[in-house]
């Protein structure tokens, strides 16, 4: 029952537009990359794809550090094709750290050996100094190649057997709260004469993550992906994400599917008064956590783009047994059950002493999921 007995390669010059890949039915047994381009389509697939955010989980389970496994691309590509061939995953997510881009913009980085490297100190010690910022070529970044190098190793060894998100650290907002420091960031939103540095320092950021997709797609990645949790309602009013968040993450949207590439969108907390913002931004797919309810997601997306998640990383999938993780499944499922726009996910990355039976009970409960509505 296939239709066409093939799916064309996603090329990063556009020429292959990323909307036209459903040419497998769902009747037919699909790879995990199939199952993933086509539910970003709204197309069934033959099962619900799964496709975890795990590195911290995988570097542990390869037995390597933080930093061993940020240090060497091909650990962390040994480290995933582990995980996605232990667990039979339908693709995988390769992420290194929130601070990676901060870092090639000037931040401060600390790298601790067991931990993701994060942020330590702001670039800029005052707003005056955006005046004098130029743009930053983050191609000549140890640790941006080391990212993409990773990403090159992960698409080869898979080809288009499995799915290879490819995400891009931060979206501009959060990029500036880095630069800037969250606090004085924060400060730097109500200050009415500030308001042209601001969105300065935002088309800064822009640039710097715009860099990132454009990078990422050269490295053959099926699909890129941001993280912008500080513009989310925990720290933000939903006014404010729409004048100095919304219209910075659509541009980084733009330029994902200007190269051919579907783009997803990553905010913690809980994002109920945002849900039908960030519906509108024209992303392939977000990422949501436990924290936004489910039922208000599917309302405001389920007939416009692909939902990952969204099952609590901690209180589920690390403290409760397996028999929960599958119950959490079994209700995404049913609430779903009408749409194919759905990656089971965890809602944000798994902890690294998540326990292994949990993923497998995961993957598992996913397959037994009905599909086609």
């Amino acid at each position: 029952s296939v239709v066409e007995c093939q799916l064309p390669k996603l090329d990063v010059d556009g020429s292959n537009p990323f909307a036209r890949f459903f040419f497998i039915s769902p009747e037919s047994i699909m790879n995990g990359y199939e199952r993933i381009v086509n539910v970003l389509n709204g197309n069934w697939p033959d099962r619900r794809p799964v496709l975890v955010h795990n590195f911290m989980m995988a570097a542990k389970e390869a037995g390597i550090t933080m930093k061993q496994y940020r240090d060497e691309p091909t650990n962390i590509a040994k480290a995933h094709i582990q995980a996605v061939e232990k667990y039979d995953l339908d693709g995988v997510l390769i992420d290194v750290d929130t601070a990676t881009l901060a870092g090639a913009v000037g931040c401060e980085i600390d790298y601790p050996v067991d931990l993701p490297a994060r942020v330590s100190g702001a670039a800029l010690k005052n707003l005056e100094q955006v005046d004098g910022l130029k743009p930053v070529d983050i191609a000549g970044n140890e640790r941006v190649q080391i990212w993409l190098e990773a990403v090159r190793l992960t698409k080869k060894y898979f080809g288009d057997e499995k799915f290879v998100r490819g995400n891009c650290d931060q979206a501009p907002f959060s990029l500036a709260s880095m630069v800037r420091g969250t606090s004085q960031w924060m400060m730097d939103l109500v200050d009415e004469d500030q308001k042209a540095r601001v969105e300065s320092l935002l088309e800064f950021c822009t640039d710097a993550a715009c860099q990132f997709v454009k990078l990422m797609a050269g490295a053959g990645a099926d699909m890129v992906s941001n993280g912008d949790s500080p513009a989310g309602p925990d720290m933000i009013s939903p006014g404010m994400y729409r004048e100095f968040a919304w219209r910075y993450e659509k541009k980084v949207i733009d330029v994902a599917h200007e190269l051919g590439l579907p783009y997803m969108l990553h905010i913690c907390g809980n994002t109920d008064l945002i849900v039908e913002d960030m519906a509108d931004l024209g992303a392939d797919a977000i990422e949501l956590d436990y924290k936004t309810d489910i039922n208000l997601i599917h309302e405001k997306c389920a007939d416009k783009l692909t939902f990952s998640g969204n099952i609590d990383p901690t209180a589920v999938m690390v403290q409760a047994s397996s028999e929960v993780v599958a119950q959490k499944v079994a209700q995404i499922g049913q609430i779903y059950k009408d749409s194919p726009r759905l990656i089971i996910n965890a809602g944000c990355a798994l902890p690294a002493e998540t326990p292994s039976d949990n993923l497998k009970a995961l993957v598992k409960a996913a397959r037994d999921l009905p599909v086609g509505g």
